[in-house]
């Protein structure tokens, strides 16, 4: 391909040609972490060769962050996911506490300027322009407005439909060194395997299911294996929307839009999901604005949101981003498709979780640290040991349905906490 004669390797770049002292650099996030680029852009930081700078990531799964940031970058990101916990916890990195939807609009309006951004693209196949393979997100809103683009050329990705773009002119073409990035997940536990069933008996036929990822989701995703014509709409896609694909139980042959067609962001997990989706009509790219779109979610009947939490309150506050005064996740696109959900015709939002963390204390707790999503949205939570209905019910409902579905032994301390604040479990 001309594009790939065209590509240099990284040595004979240097960013000093398109960086500006302030500027801010968004590079390609999960899947679609743009590690050639990345290396070399912290490589020549180290070396002093750069003027100070802002760096935006997302999730971080790959190495590239294992050496560490040289002190002249200021890493940003909107959660601290992936290798940015390890950054958070070194006090290296500034949040923003913002819904997906909500960055991807404050980009797109220039609310948060973007100055250079890296991506990872291919040659479309199908004439002049990119394929963005991996993940249609934030990122490439950031990319049609920032004021330099370097690509990274990486031929390993899949070539994805609803990916192919026209309007991005990269100032410079790297090759990849290596490979996409892949997230493997951990086979599921006894306990997420019972929560996972819990939550699959909730679920109708045709509904349309948004998950996160890990053991929780994966597990989910084997537990489906009776139901039909289930549809597929969410931010990430995991390896185990595969399975149900191939079974013909995922076919999105009931869905109100996009029928026969699953609908993603980002594809997360591993090269046997990327070779899945290379060239796969059945499999869809979309940005933030329809992945995680009030509008575009409240079309679709049955929406069937499917997220976890680091704790959960017994008023159905949720938690999903500081434990004990320690910032561990993220705002993300919880909230968007909670009121996505809440929003849809026959819609309904699950919070599922373990009953108790790895240390045993209890991840239903009297208040939640900082509330992520609030009661007023609550609808159903799940444990290993049940299911809380508390949407339409009251405060004093709630508390007792929580109880039930809590550690046996954490729930009298828990009644007794809301009994001593002054307010009653019965």
């Amino acid at each position: 391909m001309q594009a790939a004669a065209e590509a240099v390797a990284a040595e004979a770049f240097s960013f000093a040609s398109v960086l500006r002292a302030g500027d801010r650099v968004m590079a390609g996030t999960c899947t679609a972490e743009p590690t050639t680029l990345l290396r070399h852009l912290l490589a020549e930081a180290r070396a002093g060769a750069l003027p100070p700078f802002r760096l935006f990531l997302g999730p971080a799964f790959g190495d590239v962050l294992n050496d560490g940031v040289p002190e002249s970058v200021t890493v940003e990101s909107y959660g601290a996911l992936g290798a940015m916990a390890k950054l958070m916890r070194a006090g290296r990195l500034d949040i923003y506490p913002l819904h997906l939807s909500g960055l991807d609009d404050a980009i797109r309006t220039g609310a948060l300027p973007v100055d250079v951004v890296l991506l990872p693209l291919r040659p479309s196949a199908k004439g002049p322009g990119w394929n963005l393979g991996l993940a249609r997100d934030y990122t490439y809103a950031a990319a049609q407005r920032a004021r330099t683009l370097v690509a990274e050329l990486q031929p390993d990705q899949p070539l994805t439909h609803g990916a192919d773009v026209t309007d991005l002119a990269p100032a410079a073409l790297i090759r990849a060194e290596q490979g996409p990035v892949e997230l493997h997940t951990p086979a599921p536990d006894e306990t997420a395997r019972h929560i996972a069933g819990r939550v699959a008996a909730l679920a109708p036929d045709g509904a349309v299911l948004q998950t996160g990822v890990g053991t929780i989701p994966a597990a989910v995703y084997a537990a489906l294996h009776a139901h039909r014509d289930l549809g597929f709409h969410s931010g990430a896609m995991p390896d185990g929307a595969i399975d149900l694909i191939e079974r013909g139980i995922i076919t999105n042959a009931r869905k109100d839009i996009d029928r026969g067609v699953s609908v993603t962001g980002v594809l997360l997990g591993s090269r046997r999901l990327f070779d899945f989706a290379d060239g796969n009509p059945a499999i869809r790219m979309a940005g933030h604005e329809e992945t995680h779109g009030l509008h575009a979610i409240a079309r679709l009947s049955d929406f069937f949101a499917v997220n976890s939490a680091l704790e959960v309150d017994l008023t159905g506050q949720v938690g999903a981003e500081v434990v004990a005064g320690r910032y561990l996740g993220a705002v993300g696109g919880q909230v968007d498709f909670v009121r996505g959900a809440m929003a849809s015709p026959g819609g309904r939002s699950v919070i599922a979780l373990p009953s108790v963390t790895a240390k045993g204390g209890s991840r239903i707790v009297p208040q939640v640290d900082l509330t992520t999503c609030s009661r007023a949205d609550a609808d159903t939570f799940v444990t290993e040991h049940g299911v809380a209905e508390l949407r339409g019910q009251p405060v004093s409902e709630r508390v007792c349905r929580m109880i039930a579905i809590a550690a046996p032994e954490h729930r009298e301390a828990l009644a007794r906490a809301w009994h001593d604040s002054g307010r009653s479990a019965s």
